[in-house]
């Protein structure tokens, strides 16, 4: 892996968008966003995680790829969101394709630009840990969804299967955001 702070510098890092800042220049999906963050209740048991260890190591800072168009991004990026505001931690957004160099830091596999990618790193950008695109626990019941819909709709194409995919999966949004807020926390 190239060096992550050859990339990251402080200067780099400060470039990025704060949330409020990425949401006003997002071409698509905005009201997503904002529905995402709005119905998104940080439990405190995770909230106090991420305040603890700020208490014990410092200042956090997280760093997120994305791009409007991803449903994972305005599913997950919500999430980060509201943890970087409710714990008081920096946050600052890159458009995935247009800093392909970040992207490439943290490859899904090692070769998928899969996001939302979410970093922590200290205060003074030491890398901590990283998270991509969704939850293990949506991973796996998206898959199993996905097989069903699969079995019963054979012959369809796949905009159909994934459009019913989107219908089938919404009600687990809540519950998937809170296991991606699990598994951030468990990255400190």
């Amino acid at each position: 892996m190239t060096n992550i702070n050859a990339v990251v510098t402080i200067d780099r890092y400060n470039s990025g968008l704060n949330y409020t800042e990425y949401l006003s220049k997002i071409n698509v999906n905005k009201e997503r966003f904002e529905e995402f963050y709005q119905n998104f209740d940080l439990p405190n048991e995770i909230k106090d995680i991420f305040v603890n260890a700020q208490k014990s190591n410092g200042p956090l800072k997280i760093l997120v790829i994305g791009e409007d168009w991803c449903p994972d991004v305005y599913r997950g990026m919500p999430v980060m969101a509201k943890i970087a505001s409710e714990c008081n931690i920096e946050m600052k957004i890159f458009a995935r394709d247009e800093n392909l160099d970040l992207s490439d830091l943290f490859l899904k596999d090692g070769q998928y630009r899969s996001i939302p990618v979410c970093v922590f790193f200290t205060d003074k950008l030491e890398y901590i840990g990283h998270w991509i695109e969704r939850s293990n626990k949506a991973n796996e019941e998206r898959k199993i969804i996905e097989e069903e819909i699969i079995k019963e709709m054979p012959d369809s194409e796949e905009q159909v299967i994934r459009s019913e995919l989107r219908q089938r999966t919404r009600n687990k949004y809540p519950e998937w955001q809170i296991e991606t807020a699990k598994e951030l926390a468990n990255l400190l």
